[in-house]
């Protein structure tokens, strides 16, 4: 009977040290896997050009348009950038249209602007909802369609 007392305090021993090697094992595993957050920013930023579907022709256009009732859009190079757009917020809030700040970023109020001011001029651009979808971007490259 004493092979068997061996044999089970063998097989016992093993599996205490198996158990043991295992945990110790999976120990460095674990901190191994941790969550590693994207470096993503998920705010939502204002593009430095918007031209809102024009090429760059008819954005010149409206950057004419802008400078010939008296605003400074900054150089006419196509690119409707801050200036362009400071300009177009501050010809919108005089002729009453409210675009809010005069910041030069494309956002709600000053779409909810252009389209009020496209409507104005008999360009479908839709509701005035600030939400620069295919017909006001329609409305806005037709309302471009001439100019400098």
């Amino acid at each position: 009977m004493r092979p068997n007392v061996w044999t089970r305090t063998l097989v016992s021993v093993s599996a205490v040290v198996g158990l043991a090697a295992g945990g110790l094992a999976t120990a460095g595993t674990s901190f191994a896997a941790q969550d590693v957050k994207p470096a993503v920013n998920s705010e939502v930023s204002i593009l430095a050009v918007n031209n809102l579907g024009l090429n760059t022709e008819r954005a010149k256009n409206w950057q004419c348009w802008l400078r010939d009732e008296g605003y400074n859009p900054g150089t006419i190079d196509g690119q409707l950038g801050t200036k362009s757009w400071t300009a177009a917020q501050k010809m919108f809030n005089d002729q009453g249209f409210n675009a809010g700040a005069e910041d030069g970023k494309v956002g709600p109020k000053t779409i909810g602007a252009l389209q009020r001011y496209l409507n104005f001029w008999g360009f479908n651009a839709g509701d005035d909802d600030g939400i620069a979808g295919p017909k006001t971007r329609a409305a806005f490259w037709d309302f471009n369609a001439v100019g400098c």
